[in-house]
Parts: structure tokens; C-alpha cells; sequence
């Protein structure tokens, strides 16, 4: 509350000691004053030095756009061919090199691989075991030597034993079996042993099948029909179903891995015994690994086993299909498709297929490294092998890499995934862990990280990864992350802004990061990191504070003298707003679409904070070294502080981005309270360098119109500083209203006393260019001169806009009530009021410099009005004058504004009315035709200057000297009987007006008598009649009588008794008086009360008069002209002491000397005033 009140009473003090400019005018030249009435020369290196000041304050004005439009267009960047900065991470994160011996024992791996391929190679694989060496070579960096070593090696060890691993998914489409439309499905499969060419060409005639009918299995005479079958396998039976679904999974040991066949059959299960169980228990009985096993056994078996007569086959099982696969048909990678169901003979009937998925391994390898390490850890290392050696031969943008190698390297890979029976799983986290590791000592392309990631994603099954793979899983999400966040800490350096390059880089890495944290595999095996938005929010600032500090120590702002260190300031600001400007535009976008993160508000918090900490306790310094009395603000010093508040004003203004609750409280909030003192003195500075401007601007002016325009340089150069100044106030952005009053109230001032110096300066230098100059010159400069005043006035205009005036106010209302708000309106209203009455006395002061060029030239044109004899006509008479106006009129309307030209035509108006009034008041008493001439001399003056509706409005031009001059005209044209009539007009009119004069009051009581045409005059007493004797008393005594005198010549003036010593006199007489309806009809026609003070020794005294129209009592229907008139209330007329020579009736009267009855009514009048004179 103290402070609201000590606010309050700031203001108003302020508020009182404003002057107006009205004021303040003809101020004493002081130093202190940097525009005077009569300014020297100014020196040319102070104007240089104004010219320079605004050019660098519009520079600073401009610093927020400049930083916008290098923002847009690090946005708008396209591709960039530069490589984005290195990636440097902390050695903790780069992994051990692999040893000389283990690379050997990895080579031999890799040769046991190549020696033992299976599968029929695609296209993209390499079939050639010499390139495929050529290749391993290469990447382990061997000699020959090593390597026939090596090979001799592989090839006397055990080649690898081979299995197949079948999955039985499902079938489809199968044909109906049983009477309900249905089947109940099973499958048989098994391995057939290799057969020779030969053989199998015979077995293409005939399909091969597990079962067959009793009668044809009695009929074969050799065993080599009945094929046998290794393991033989048998799935659940899916009862009522064509589409079953097995997810059966099976392994078959695998002798001839180059001959052997897999073959599957399907059946219908019809006996109560199924076939599948019989096989079962043959094969746990037989107990002998590898024995052949006959179908007809089996058939045997089922048929002694069931319920069914041996010689029925009511009950057997259908077939509904096979299939025959060849081994050494398989892909490299196996199957995993549907297969089209085979009939076993060309009479057989079947449809539809059965997915089966199908893959051949090693079940045993001969190697050391397979002896001692997991196949997961082996792939690793080959992997990671080639991985490092096919990035190494990258060429162009390795940073760029997607991860692809040659085909050889992508045979071996694939071969001994294969070959070591790796999972896609498994596969998907090695080829991870391999790139990821790669990545930290050698970058790659993020998007194939996050294609790795994903991958992993695809294929995870949390059962699958136990013990240490899921240990290194997790170690690789970790290093990985830590890894990334450490980037990210640094990313103003490792991902700037002006690399394309960089920032794709960036946003993938984000992605990346993002999609990890809600991969299932990161949620699994890092069940404890769950807080990576806490981790990288944390990156985040660490990075911010650390790019801050560096910045301190680059730029180093506090050393130096206090100048220098602000400057210094300046540019620490400059580089905050520059990389928060980035954060907004770039950055921040990145980030919230990648992992959700606030990235510009945690940023931009963070240096706000350090930021306002650093500029606070610099600006203390500057307001304790100002505080002192020998020191000053210098104009240098001025432009670095405005400098540094701008740059806080840019850096506070992006909290609009920020959201609602975080943009309250920030350490920037009340910084405008560092700078109060500051400002005020940059703004004395920002005035006096105006100053100088307008001073310049007005020595260099030509006095000529800038382009279409109509006024000079000199206006366009004021409006331009004071837009500038204007622009200064804007972009300061004060935000306390309340507080802004006491800079907009000195702003206001400034602008107002600069305009008014400013037209002071023009009009001087127009009166000293006028001598030697022609007519139309001069007149044009003028006009110029005018316009600049105008064209500087209503800039100004809009100076309540502008500062927001309103705004101020509506502040100090609420700062400080009411009282302030009207004390804030009068204050800034007045200045401008003050201003605008300076600039029109200015603009009357040129104006009149105008007429009174013209004033010679009119005055002869109006003597030869007057002089002009009656046989000339009006036209010719007055055709000089409009000549001389039509050619000036030219002149002006072309050089002046509207505004200014409706001044012009005003103020020429005026003086014409003037002159015109003088000359018919000089020649009074004259022939009506001059007064006629002089009439029509005003008319077309009237036409003239109102343009048909372009000049002048006739309602401003009908102005009270208008219609002194019009009534002049007109009552001079008249008879002396008229101006009679119109005086006693006038003194009708005025009486009405009188209330409580100091000449006291009449009362009387007026009535008539219609038949008798008699009027009655009852005067009863009079009131406060002033004393015009010498012991302060009178002797009055009033006369009546019926006027004007030629209206009633018959009748004669009457008088009461004379009532001695006394103000109060009472009367209480009658009089009569004839009077007809003709005379009683006239407006003019009235009773005049003369009140006489009565003199023995001397003539009688003038005490005042009263008039009373006739048409009060004797007009039909009024109550005066009744029967009962004698009832009505009495009169009180107040009493008037004028000197009829002050009017102009008289003057005309008395200049009509050879009229008779207007010398006598001047007579008696100028006996009235005579006597009022003596006194």
C-alpha cells in the first residue's frame, strides 16, 4: 500500500510541474537548450554524428528482425553438402579392440562357415569359396600363408552335422472326407534316406506316400519299395475342421544333407486306433536310433490293434494329400511359405496347402571358438568384424553409412546365422548390439539404428532372451543411451543449426531415442530405467548451463572498463536470444515430436536465469557509477545500455512460447526496474541528437517540394526522427503503464517543443528568404513552410495512439485512481493542446506574412472599388481585384494542402471583410450605388473563395464580421426613416435582454382602449434609480412618449411630477395617448421612458431609459387590450445608460447632413449623450 502511494504522489508532482509549451515561450537561450530562437550554424561534425546515432539505434531497432529473418532461413535450409561436426563422446563409451589371436580362431569360423555351406544361394549371395576367401582375407588383414593354414585346418576337422528343424503350422482348403463335410486332419512326415540319380528319376513316375492300401503292400516283392522313414513324426489329429491349425514343431537329424528328402503326408483319421499312435509305439519300442522302419509294419500294427477286421477297410485312413521337399533345394535361410499338396498317383484326388516353415543348422561344429564360446557371442564378433572393416572402405559420407556390405561379407553373415541356428531374434539383437557399439567410435546413420531397433521390436519375445544375452542387451540400451544423452548435452556443437546435415542427424537420433524408450525389449531387460524423460530433460540443462558458461568465458564481460564490459553483455545477450530463437524454431520441434520433451522451455528457463543473474549486477554497477555527481551519461555508454535493454526485450518476449504457469515467475519479469534511471537520461540524449537533426534539416532545406508531395525535405526529415524516436518507445515496450506515464508525459514534451522550434525555425528562415524575392516565389516557399508545419502537426496528431495514451490511463486509474487518471489526461492533452496552438500561431504568423505582401495590392484594388464612378458597371469595377485574386489563387491552391489552403482563403477573407468595411466606413453618407457596388463586391467575393464547395464553406464565411459588414451594406442603402425604425428595432431587442442593470427599474402598467383607439399609460414608481446629485440622492421625474416621432407626429411627449431626493421614487400618474391599429401594427412602434434627474441651476441629467413595444398591449387578444386591462400586473422595465453614438445607426444618421429629420433625431440624441457627459 506504501508504495501505491508513493507511486501515486511521484505522479501527481510530476504531473504538476509539467509546463505547457504556452508557458514556456521565448525561453532564454541556455546551454541546456539544444534548439534556440536563433541558432548558428550547426557544426558539421555534430550533424554527422546525429546522422550516425539514428543509424545505429535503427540498427539495434532492426536487431530483432534481422535475428527472425536468420532464424526463417536456418528453417527454410535445403541440403547441405558440408559434413556435420564430429561426435566426440567420452572414451568410457568406446569399446575394446579385439586381439590378434582371436581374430585367427574368428577367421577359422569364418572358413568353417564358407567350407560347410548349404542351401541354394540366392542372387544377391556369392557361390565362389575363392572370392569369399579373397573377401575374409581383407577384413582380417591375412596373408596367404595364414590362411591355407588356416583351411588345411578346417578341412582335416569334422565337416558339421546337419538337422532340420520343421514347423507345421497350419492347412487350408482340404478336401472333405467325412459324411458332416469335414475331415479330422493329421500329418506324418519324416526324412527320406538319399537315393541315387537314377532312382529318383524312377520315383518321378510315382508319389511316394507313408501309407498305402493293404492289398498293394501285400503285392511288393522287394523291400527297396517299401521306403524307410528316419523318426518317423505325427501331429495332433484336428477333429471336423478343413482349415487346421498344428503348430507343431519338429528336428530330424540329417545324414546326406545334399540327397536327403523330406516328405509329409495328410490324412483323414478314421480308425480308433490312429496310425500316428502306432508309430509312436513302434519307434518306443524299437529303441534303436537310425533303424528303418517299414510302413507296412505300421499298417499291420494299426489293422491287429483295432477294432476293425483286418479284411476291412471300412474304417481306413483317407489321403489327402502330400508333399516332397529336397534338402538340397532349400534356400540358405530355409522356408517359411505354403506349400501346394501333391496327389501320391495321377488318379488321386486332393486340394489345398499346408505353411510349413523349415530351416536347416549345424548340430555340431568342429571349431575352437564354437567349443568355447556361444554362437550368439561368435556371430558378435564376425559381425562386428566386417561391420568395422565395410564402413572402413566407405568412401563418400561415411557419417551418412546405412549399414549395407558387399555380398561376400553378407554370404558369410548369413551363412553362419544359419549354420549356427540363430534366431531372427537373435540375429536382430546381434546386428544392434554390433552397430550401436560401431556407431560410438564411428558414427552412422541414425535411421539405421532405429531400423535395428525396430527390428528387435518386431521379433522380441521376452522368453527367448535369458542370461547373457540379455545382460549385453541391456548393456547396449544403456551405452547407447548414455551415449546419446552425452550428444545431447553437447548438441549446439555436435548438431548446430547451419548443418543441414546436422540437424537430420539429430532428429534421427531423437527418434531413436524416443522409440527406445517404448520398445518392450528396453522395458524388459532395463526394467529400472524408466525415467529417460528425467535423463534427458537432465542433458538438457547440463548442456544449456555448460554452452552458457562457454560463452562467458569467450566473450569474458567482466573485464574491462564498464563500457566495454557492457558491450560484452550485449553480445552474450545477442548469442542467448539467437539460441533460443533456435530452440523455438528447431530444436524444440525435434524434440517434442521425438521423446516429448520440453526442450525450449527447459532451455530457455535455464538462460533466462543466468541471463538476468549477469545483467543485474552489471547494471548496479552502472546505476551506482551514475548515482555519482561528476558522472554523466555518455552517448556511447547511452546506446550500449539501450542496446542491452533491447536485447533483454527480445530474450523476455519469447516467454509467449513458454506455457501459462511457467511464464509468471521468471528472473526477467521486473527487469525494466534495472534500466528506470538509465532511460531517462538515454531519452535526453535521444532529444538533444533530434535536435541537432532538426536543426540540420532545417539550414540544408531548398524550400522545395520532395517528389509528389507538397512540402520540403526539411518535414520529411522531422516526421522521420520523431518516427524513429516513436519506433525507440515502441520497441521498449515499457511494461509497468503506471510507471511508462513519466516517459510518455517526457516523450510527449520532447516532441512538442521540437515541433514548435521546429516551425519557428521554418517561419525565420522564410522572413529572412523573403527580401529581393518576387511575388509567386515567395508565396510558394511560404506555402511550403506552411505545409511542413502541417505535415509535422498531424503526425503528431497521433501521438495519443501511438503512446497509447489510453493505456496509461487506464494504469494509472488503477495505480492511482481516478485523481490520476484525469491528472495523466490533463497533463498529456495539454501539451498537445499547447502544441497545436503554437503551430497555428506559427502557421497565422506565415500567413500573415502573406497578406501583408497582398495587403498594398488589395488596398488599391478596393480605393478603385470606391473611386470607381456610378457610369461604370459592378463587373468592371471589381474585375482588378479578382484578377489579382484568380492569379494568387492559382499560386496557393496549387502549393497548398487543403488544410492549409482553407487557413489561407480564411485569413484572406477576413482581411477583405476588414478593408471593405473600412472603406464604406470612410465614405458614410454617400449614393446608394457605392453601398450597391460594395454589396455586389462581397458576393462574388463570397462565390470566389467557397469554389463551388473546394474552398471555403458559406457557413464559415458568414462569420460575425460578415454580418457586420452585410448590416452595414444594407442599412446604409436605406432611408433615414428606416434607420429610425431599425434603431428603435435594436432598442426593443436589447431591453428584452436587461435584467438587474445598476441603473435601476421602472414599474408600469400599460393598457388600450380599441374603440376609443386610446392608449393608457399608468407609470407607478421606479426603483434604485442611481444618484447624480451631490449629497448622493436624485430628483427624478421620467418622460413619456409614443416613438419613432414620424410614426406619431402628432403626439406629444409627456412628464411626470418631479419627486425630490430619492432613488425610489413613486409616481402613480396617468397618461393618455391616441393611437390608431396602423401605427400600433409596426414592430418598431413602441413608448419610450426617459428617467430625468431634474437640475435648477443647470440641465437635467440623463438617469436612463426603458422602451416598450406597442404590440405588448395593444395587439388584438392580448389581455392589456380587454376590458379588463385596468386589472393587469404592472410592468417592471429595467433602465439602460448607452451612448447612442457607439452605434452605428447613429454614425450613419449623423453623416447624413442634408436630411432634415436625421440631423434632428441626432440632435436630441447627442443631447442625451451630451448631458452624460457632464456628469
Amino acid at each position: 500500500m506504501t508504495t501505491l502511494l508513493d507511486l501515486k504522489s511521484s505522479v501527481l508532482r510530476q504531473v504538476q510541474r509539467s509546463q505547457s509549451l504556452r508557458s514556456r515561450r521565448e525561453p532564454s537561450p541556455t546551454a541546456s537548450s539544444p534548439l534556440t530562437h536563433c541558432p548558428d550554424p550547426l557544426p558539421r561534425r555534430i550533424s554527422e554524428e546525429s546522422v550516425e546515432f539514428f543509424e545505429r539505434v535503427n540498427a539495434i531497432l532492426q536487431k530483432q528482425e534481422n535475428m527472425l529473418r536468420t532464424a526463417q532461413a536456418e528453417c527454410d535450409r535445403g541440403a547441405c553438402t558440408v559434413p556435420p561436426p564430429q561426435e566426440h563422446v567420452d572414451q568410457a563409451f568406446i569399446p575394446d579392440r579385439i586381439r590378434r589371436t582371436e581374430l585367427d580362431l574368428l577367421y577359422e569360423e569364418a572358413v568353417y562357415t564358407v567350407v560347410n555351406r548349404v542351401g541354394v544361394p540366392s542372387p544377391e549371395h556369392v557361390r565362389s569359396d575363392e572370392d569369399l576367401f579373397a573377401y575374409l582375407l581383407k577384413v582380417f588383414d591375412l596373408g596367404e600363408e595364414e590362411h591355407d593354414i588356416i583351411l588345411q585346418k578346417v578341412q582335416e576337422s569334422k565337416r558339421a552335422s546337419f538337422s532340420l528343424r520343421v514347423s507345421v503350422m497350419k492347412a487350408k482348403n482340404l478336401m472333405a472326407k467325412d459324411a458332416n463335410g469335414y475331415s479330422d486332419p493329421y500329418c506324418m512326415l519324416g526324412i527320406l534316406l538319399g537315393q541315387s540319380p537314377r532312382e529318383t528319376e524312377e520315383k518321378k513316375e510315382r508319389k511316394f506316400s507313408f501309407r498305402k492300401r493293404k492289398e498293394k503292400l501285400e503285392k511288393r516283392s522287394s523291400t527297396k519299395e517299401v521306403l524307410p522313414a528316419r523318426c518317423i513324426q505325427v501331429t495332433e489329429v484336428k477333429p471336423e475342421t478343413l482349415n487346421p491349425v498344428w503348430d507343431e514343431h519338429f528336428v530330424f537329424e540329417i545324414d546326406d544333407v545334399h540327397n536327403d528328402l523330406l516328405h509329409l503326408d495328410i490324412w483323414d483319421h478314421d480308425d480308433d486306433v490312429s496310425v500316428a499312435e502306432a508309430c509312436k509305439k513302434l519307434n518306443e519300442v524299437s529303441g534303436l536310433r537310425g533303424m528303418g522302419r517299414y510302413f507296412k509294419q505300421i499298417a499291420k500294427s494299426v489293422r491287429s490293434n483295432g477294432s476293425a477286421s483286418s479284411g476291412s477297410e471300412e474304417n481306413a485312413d483317407d489321403f489327402l494329400g502330400c508333399i516332397n521337399i529336397p534338402l538340397n533345394e532349400f534356400p540358405i535361410v530355409g522356408y517359411d511359405t505354403w506349400f501346394k499338396l501333391e496327389p501320391r498317383s495321377s488318379t488321386s484326388k486332393v486340394q489345398g496347402e499346408c505353411h510349413l516353415i523349415l530351416k536347416l543348422f549345424t548340430s555340431q561344429r568342429d571349431t575352437a571358438l564354437s567349443k568355447s564360446d556361444s554362437n550368439v557371442s561368435i556371430h558378435k564378433k564376425l559381425l562386428s568384424q566386417i561391420v568395422e572393416y565395410e564402413h572402413g572402405h566407405v568412401k563418400r559420407e561415411p557419417y551418412n553409412w546405412n549399414g549395407q556390405v558387399c555380398p561376400p561379407a553378407w554370404t558369410v553373415l548369413t551363412h553362419h546365422a544359419v549354420q549356427t541356428d540363430l534366431s531372427p531374434l537373435q540375429q536382430a539383437v546381434i546386428r544392434w548390439q554390433c552397430y550401436s557399439s560401431h556407431h560410438r567410435t564411428q558414427r552412422v546413420c541414425y535411421s539405421l539404428l532405429l531400423r535395428l531397433l525396430r527390428a528387435v521390436d518386431a521379433e522380441w519375445d521376452p522368453t527367448a532372451v535369458r542370461g547373457d544375452l540379455e545382460r549385453q542387451l541391456s548393456d547396449s540400451f544403456r551405452l547407447y543411451t548414455e551415449h546419446c544423452l552425452c550428444l545431447m548435452k553437447n548438441m549446439r556443437q555436435v548438431f548446430p543449426c547451419t548443418s543441414a546435415a546436422a540437424i537430420t542427424r539429430y532428429e534421427l537420433m531423437l527418434r531413436g531415442i524416443g522409440y527406445m524408450q517404448n520398445m518392450r525389449a528396453f522395458k524388459t531387460v532395463c526394467p529400472l530405467r524408466n525415467d529417460l524423460h528425467l535423463d534427458i530433460t537432465t542433458a538438457v540443462k547440463k548442456g544449456t548451463v555448460e554452452w552458457y558458461e562457454s560463452l562467458i568465458a569467450r566473450y569474458k564481460p567482466e573485464d574491462g572498463t564498464l563500457e566495454e564490459q557492457l558491450k560484452k553483455l550485449v553480445q552474450v545477450v545477442d548469442s542467448v536470444c539467437a539460441d533460443v530463437q533456435r530452440a523455438q524454431n528447431i530444436y524444440n520441434k525435434l524434440f517434442y515430436s521425438a521423446v516429448k520433451v520440453d526442450f525450449f522451455s527447459t532451455s530457455y528457463r535455464q538462460l533466462e536465469k543466468q541471463v538476468a543473474d549477469d545483467v543485474n549486477v552489471a547494471m548496479e554497477r552502472v546505476c551506482g557509477t551514475l548515482e555519482q555527481e561528476s558522472s554523466r551519461l555518455t552517448q556511447t555508454m547511452g546506446e550500449t545500455i539501450f542496446e542491452l535493454f533491447m536485447s533483454l526485450n527480445i530474450l523476455k518476449g519469447f516467454r509467449e512460447f513458454l506455457p501459462l504457469k511457467d511464464a509468471k515467475m521468471l528472473a526477467l519479469t521486473g527487469f525494466h526496474n534495472w534500466f528506470k534511471s538509465s532511460i531517462h537520461k538515454w531519452l535526453q540524449i535521444v532529444h538533444d541528437r533530434s535536435c541537432d537533426r532538426i536543426r540540420k534539416a532545417v539550414e540544408t532545406d531548398k524550400l522545395e517540394p520532395v517528389h509528389q508531395a507538397k512540402h520540403s525535405s526539411s518535414a520529411v526529415e522531422v516526421v522521420t526522427c520523431f518516427s524513429q524516436v516513436r519506433e525507440i518507445w515502441l520497441q521498449l515496450a515499457w511494461p509497468d503503464s503506471a510507471g511508462a506515464f513519466i516517459f510518455v508525459t517526457r516523450l510527449t514534451d520532447n516532441f512538442c517543443s521540437e515541433a514548435v522550434c521546429y516551425s519557428e525555425m521554418i517561419t525565420r528562415k522564410i522572413e529572412r528568404n523573403q527580401l529581393g524575392r518576387d511575388h509567386k516565389s515567395f508565396t510558394v516557399q511560404l506555402c511550403i513552410g506552411l505545409n511542413n508545419t502541417e505535415h509535422v502537426r498531424v503526425f503528431l496528431g497521433h501521438l495519443p495512439r501511438d503512446l497509447d495514451w489510453q493505456g496509461v490511463e487506464r494504469a494509472m486509474e488503477e495505480s492511482c485512481g481516478v485523481e490520476g487518471k484525469e491528472q495523466v489526461y490533463k497533463a498529456l492533452n495539454g501539451q498537445l493542446f499547447n502544441m497545436d496552438l503554437d503551430l497555428q500561431r506559427e502557421a497565422k504568423r506565415l500567413i500573415t506574412l502573406l497578406t501583408d505582401k497582398m495587403l498594398p495590392e488589395l488596398r488599391r484594388y478596393i480605393q478603385h472599388i470606391s473611386l470607381s464612378p456610378d457610369s461604370i458597371n459592378n463587373d468592371d469595377a471589381v474585375s482588378p481585384l479578382m484578377k489579382y485574386l484568380q492569379d494568387t489563387m492559382v499560386i496557393i491552391t496549387e502549393n497548398l494542402v487543403k488544410e492549409n489552403l482553407t487557413r489561407v482563403l480564411q485569413s484572406l477573407w477576413e482581411l477583405l471583410l476588414r478593408m471593405i468595411l473600412d472603406a464604406v466606413a470612410e465614405n458614410r453618407g454617400v449614393q446608394v450605388e457605392f453601398y450597391n457596388r460594395f454589396q455586389y463586391t462581397v458576393e462574388t467575393l463570397l462565390q470566389f473563395l467557397h469554389v463551388k464547395g473546394e474552398g471555403l464553406s458559406l457557413e464559415d464565411m458568414k462569420s460575425e464580421d460578415y454580418k457586420v459588414l452585410d448590416e452595414e451594406l444594407r442599412l446604409n442603402k436605406c432611408p433615414s426613416f428606416e434607420l429610425i425604425e431599425q434603431y428603435y428595432l435594436e432598442k426593443i431587442s436589447q431591453q428584452k435582454t436587461l435584467k438587474h442593470t445598476r441603473f435601476g427599474r421602472i414599474s408600469v402598467k400599460c393598457y388600450y382602449d380599441a374603440p376609443e383607439q386610446r392608449l393608457t399609460v399608468e407609470i407607478l414608481h421606479a426603483a434604485d434609480i442611481i444618484a447624480l446629485d451631490a449629497n448622493g440622492l436624485s430628483d427624478p421625474f421620467v418622460i413619456v412618449e409614443l416613438c419613432p416621432h414620424h410614426l406619431f407626429p402628432v403626439a406629444k411627449s409627456q412628464r411626470t411630477q418631479v419627486k425630490l431626493k430619492t432613488l425610489h421614487p413613486v409616481f402613480d400618474e396617468l397618461f393618455y395617448f391616441h393611437v390608431s391599429p396602423e401605427q400600433y401594427r409596426h414592430r418598431y412602434a413602441c413608448l419610450t421612458f426617459t428617467v430625468m434627474d431634474y437640475d435648477w441651476l443647470s440641465t437635467n441629467d440623463f438617469a436612463g431609459e426603458a422602451v416598450a413595444p406597442l404590440s405588448d398591449f395593444c395587439w388584438p387578444g392580448r389581455p392589456n387590450a380587454s376590458a379588463a386591462g385596468k386589472s393587469v400586473q404592472p410592468v417592471i422595465l429595467h433602465l439602460s445608460r448607452s451612448k447612442p453614438s457607439e452605434k452605428p445607426i447613429m454614425r450613419m444618421l449623423d453623416a447624413r447632413i442634408g436630411d432634415r429629420e436625421a440631423q434632428e433625431f441626432v440632435r436630441r440624441l447627442k443631447e442625451i449623450e451630451k448631458s452624460m457627459e457632464e456628469e
